[in-house]
């Protein structure tokens, strides 16, 4: 179904905020703290000196995993396949990345990260190979994608302990020498483990993940050219922040809310939630006013623009978009684009040449978002989701600011139709105090990647 059968453009929906933003001036002082850089908080990456990593002398066979998800996903399970390998002392074969059914992206690990860098960075801590020996050349996707195999591992509960893959993986490992894990999403815990390991893991998420040359060539060339807009003689530098919006079709299907495109739209996201989520999207028990009030739908362009108001940015501020297609495209923006004229994006930056080596593929491309998201002085997400969960960890552990959107406040917020621009920006200044990058210390079943505190950041 063509885009433009599937909804018809929505007129903002928030009017009277929208009109209170675009008159509002933002105090300097206001600007000023926003801007400002996170205070050190005391905590700063471990780096153990009296620990030298050693590889066993013995080795136990050789693992294999197969990724499926997005960039960030496949990222966490790198990490995950990492540990699992030095849990049981055994080799890690370069981990396959999975097509992504909604994504369609045939990426692989070696077209997305360096792996001499990757080898490099662990070679103390785990043995990796980026080929099977000769002997094991049998051992690929398509095997396992043709029959029930003793060397896979399909019942891998989702968090599993240290205890489980030593009892269920190291027996196969025993007995073949190679044991191929898939499903390996989410498949290791991220409690009661030793600090080595968890540590392990954020060294490989945060140090030894390094994206390919190109992707951080072109990721440069987006930051100078947000930092210095037209400025050859780079005089003076600009500030700017990213916008992660996560406002694509396969989200808004997700999450069953109403977006406001009227009844074609709805027939469109219902179909299209049928076809690729099967069932697994929450029924609608509850309203659109309901999952709005509970913080359950992700913010529409127009909304997250009135946040970004609320909180002082200004119409000057230097505003990168990070996403994949917005649901609705240029249409659904128009309103963002009212509050924040200077909106950029990796094709608005870079020309279709620079672009040549990834335009197409979803994961270069959400590789080339990553970058410059990490080079920002703000970041921010529309709704919570991988992408918002990797910054917060990553940006965590480089003391970095990453506002957190509050959810369930924002949804109470924009239901109240008689409020006015000045209330609704104190109550937001006022619901987003501690939510600028604010250490958070790991609660239990918390992932490690999301929340590097404390096991893998120590107080200074």
């Amino acid at each position: 179904m063509a885009l433009m059968k599937e909804w018809n453009a929505p007129k903002p929906r928030h009017l009277h905020l929208l009109q209170g933003a675009l008159q509002w001036q933002t105090p300097f002082r206001q600007q000023l703290e926003l801007w400002s850089p996170l205070p050190h908080q005391g905590w700063e990456p471990c780096h153990d000196s009296k620990h030298s990593p050693s590889l066993p002398e013995k080795l136990q066979g050789y693992i294999q995993v197969f990724l499926d998800g997005g960039l960030n996903q496949q990222r966490m399970g790198i990490c995950d396949a990492v540990a699992v390998a030095k849990i049981l002392n055994a080799t890690l074969v370069i981990p396959h990345l999975e097509v992504n059914p909604v994504w369609q992206d045939s990426s692989s690990f070696t077209e997305v990260f360096d792996l001499d860098h990757f080898i490099d960075s662990l070679k103390d801590e785990i043995s990796i190979v980026t080929e099977l020996p000769a002997d094991y050349s049998w051992s690929t996707r398509e095997y396992y994608g043709t029959g029930i195999r003793e060397t896979r591992i399909k019942t891998a509960p989702v968090h599993a302990s240290a205890d489980w893959y030593l009892e269920n993986v190291l027996p196969v490992l025993h007995t073949y020498g190679i044991a191929a894990i898939s499903p390996f999403s989410h498949r290791l815990a991220f409690d009661n483990l030793p600090k080595s390991i968890q540590q392990l893991r954020c060294k490989v998420n945060f140090e030894a993940l390094r994206f390919v040359p190109h992707i951080r060539a072109l990721g440069d060339t987006l930051v100078s050219r947000l930092r210095y807009p037209g400025d050859f003689s780079r005089q003076s530098s600009e500030k700017y922040v990213v916008l992660h919006l996560r406002f694509d079709k396969d989200m808004a299907a997700h999450s069953a809310c109403d977006f406001g495109g009227g009844r074609a739209e709805k027939l469109a996201l219902a179909k299209y939630r049928q076809v690729i989520w099967q069932g697994r999207v929450l029924k609608t028990q509850f309203s659109d006013e309901e999952l709005r009030g509970q913080g359950r739908c992700p913010l529409t362009p127009e909304e997250i623009g009135l946040l970004l108001a609320a909180l002082g940015f200004n119409n000057n501020t230097r505003l990168y978009l990070a996403s994949h297609k917005v649901y609705g495209g240029e249409a659904r923006i128009s309103t963002l684009r009212k509050l924040f004229p200077r909106i950029e994006d990796k094709r608005s930056l870079a020309t279709a040449d620079e672009r040549g080596k990834v335009e197409g593929k979803a994961s270069l491309l959400a590789a080339v978002d990553y970058y410059v998201s990490m080079h920002s002085d703000i970041f921010i997400s529309a709704s919570p989701g991988n992408m918002h969960n990797a910054m917060l960890g990553h940006r965590a552990y480089q003391n970095m600011k990453t506002i957190r959107p509050n959810m369930a406040l924002l949804g109470l917020l924009f239901l109240n139709k008689s409020m006015g621009w000045p209330e609704f920006q104190n109550q937001v200044v006022a619901g987003h105090k501690n939510r600028h990058g604010q250490t958070r210390v790991r609660k239990e079943k918390q992932s490690i990647y999301t929340y590097p505190v404390p096991d893998c950041m120590c107080q200074t």
